[in-house]
């Protein structure tokens, strides 16, 4: 049999092996030695990539190109070492079309500073983020809605939504249909009660993937993308759970706070903090109401965490 090139998406990747969705098949793959001695700073290949493989007489193939990416999802690779001189990029997903967070309105309570770190990163990657509020059933939940409305005054869209209630499940299905979609939130939101009303089995089949990445000690060595019926892909990506922002400086982080960027301008300083300065627009527009009290209380968190990270 001759040796062909097909172009394809890569679904899954485990201990060195490369699941490839091709026009007509899923082709278990290995990366070419030559892409293999290549030195980067970072996963040569992941799930959501374009790829060219070559295809063997046997059946397998064997992965010859990796095609640029659109955008990435990363975190800072878990180590012992801090500093941006000993950081190495660890990338969840790439080329995803939009990311999902699930937060509760209750049971648990929502947890704004876990969102607004994904926020960060997702505006970071220049991914389009989608928040979901799940058990809007629940009694009490108003202040959560209130909450939540913040971030739709910052043109985040936000759907409330139940599983158990099966209230906003339809608009949440048209969003995930015919994309690559990173769909995550932290235990107890309903997430895997979320897909499994969208689909039979889609979150059983997330939540195996999400327990064999818990077991590993990177998220590299085992990681996959479940198809929808309809089109598209959902990934959960437990790694953004314990998110270290990659390749972002403390003097850039006020950029990725969309409510942030009209008034930085007007601050007196150009390198401003916006944590003591005199005359900070940013701190006087908190005042005002006009920036949400929690979201400048984890921009202080975030700026901290970079200072105490990164070396100058």
């Amino acid at each position: 049999m001759q040796k062909r090139d097909e172009r394809g998406l890569v679904v899954k990747t485990q201990s060195g092996f490369y699941w490839v969705q091709t026009q007509t098949d899923l082709v278990t793959c290995q990366l070419r030695g030559t892409l293999k001695q290549a030195h980067k700073r970072t996963e040569l290949c992941v799930i959501g990539d374009q790829v060219i493989i070559e295809r063997l007489p046997d059946g397998r193939g064997v992965i010859k190109q990796i095609l640029p990416r659109q955008r990435v999802l990363s975190r800072i690779e878990p180590s012992d070492y801090a500093g941006t001189s000993t950081e190495r990029e660890q990338v969840l997903i790439a080329n995803c079309d939009q990311a999902i967070f699930v937060n509760s309105a209750a049971c648990p309570a929502p947890n704004t500073r876990f969102l607004d770190r994904c926020l960060v990163a997702a505006e970071k990657a220049g991914i389009p983020a989608v928040i979901v509020l799940n058990k809007i059933d629940l009694e009490g939940t108003e202040a959560a809605r209130a909450l939540f409305a913040t971030y739709e005054r910052i043109s985040y869209p936000v759907l409330y939504v139940s599983a158990v209630a099966r209230i906003g499940l339809e608009a949440l299905h048209k969003l995930l249909i015919g994309k690559i979609s990173i769909f995550t939130g932290r235990s107890g939101v309903g997430k895997s009660s979320l897909l499994n009303a969208i689909q039979p089995d889609l979150g059983r089949a997330v939540g195996e993937i999400s327990a064999k990445l818990a077991k590993g000690k990177h998220t590299t060595n085992y990681a996959e993308m479940v198809p929808l019926m309809g089109g598209g892909y959902v990934a959960d990506t437990p790694g953004i759970r314990g998110l270290g922002l990659w390749d972002i400086e403390p003097d850039e982080l006020d950029g990725y706070f969309p409510e942030f960027v009209p008034h930085i301008p007007n601050c007196p300083f150009s390198d401003c903090t916006h944590i003591n300065e005199p005359e900070c627009a940013v701190r006087a527009a908190v005042a005002r109401g006009e920036i949400a009290e929690h979201r400048y209380e984890s921009y202080l968190r975030l700026r901290e965490e970079l200072e105490d990270q990164y070396v100058y």
